[in-house]
């Protein structure tokens, strides 16, 4: 225990006194604290000016991050015939209709993006209370509800990121690893900021982007400057 907790106060010490640095900055802070047995994964919290409780200040959206995100995503696709065969050969982890939706009921959620054609919709929408809350329920605004299975499969597995601001406005994403060359996740970051910034829905007064910070899975936080952080 007194080793981790050297290390924890080391790494804790590196942290003090550092806000609001560059994206190139923070990334690098963020990088050499990451010494967890793993791949650490970088995330990125982002606090927005919206009250998500007014439908007109509902962020969300989708991007493709340049460099992928390090993560290998689990895909379920809700298709019948023709269709589930597609999202199979593109790769989809489980692919089912009645059944899939009854193993979902039944408490197993093994994946971490959920797709579906429109034909299976009023089979999924029985599960809104249960992959609602976990940001999983298939929507066509972020590409997830769709006759063109394959691609969107491809497009998750791709290292394509979901986005939705929770209670409080805050946006929060994975956006590559640890292990990542420094470029790769500042282009990542800038991809992700950038995305959300044009997200920026039409009942959002005041200032939209308010604080972004950088952590590693294990590691404390850093603030990053918001102006540099929008810059392409």
């Amino acid at each position: 225990m007194a080793k981790l907790g050297k290390r924890t106060r080391a790494v804790r010490e590196a942290f003090v006194g550092k806000e609001n640095l560059t994206v190139e900055e923070a990334v690098a802070l963020v990088k050499s604290s990451a010494s967890a047995k793993f791949d650490e994964t970088v995330e990125i919290a982002m606090n927005l000016g919206v009250d998500t409780r007014h439908a007109d200040q509902m962020v969300r959206g989708v991007i493709g991050l340049p460099n992928g995100t390090g993560k290998t995503m689990r895909v379920a696709v809700f298709a019948r015939g023709p269709k589930a065969e597609e999202a199979q050969a593109a790769g989809a982890d489980i692919v089912g209709a009645e059944d899939l939706m009854e193993t979902i009921q039944g408490g197993t959620i093994e994946f971490d993006r959920c797709i579906a054609t429109p034909d299976m919709m009023p089979i999924v929408g029985r599960l809104g209370k249960v992959l609602g809350p976990r940001n999983l329920m298939p929507n066509p605004k972020v590409g997830t509800v769709t006759m063109d299975v394959a691609q969107a499969v491809k497009d998750a597995k791709g290292g394509q990121v979901q986005f939705r601001a929770e209670k409080g406005g805050v946006v929060h994403a994975g956006v590559g690893k640890a292990s990542f060359d420094e470029a790769k996740l500042v282009e990542n970051i800038r991809a992700f900021v950038s995305a959300v910034a044009k997200a920026k829905p039409a009942g959002a007064k005041g200032t939209y982007m308010q604080k972004i910070s950088l952590s590693s899975t294990m590691g404390p936080g850093v603030t990053v400057d918001v102006a540099n952080a929008a810059t392409e």
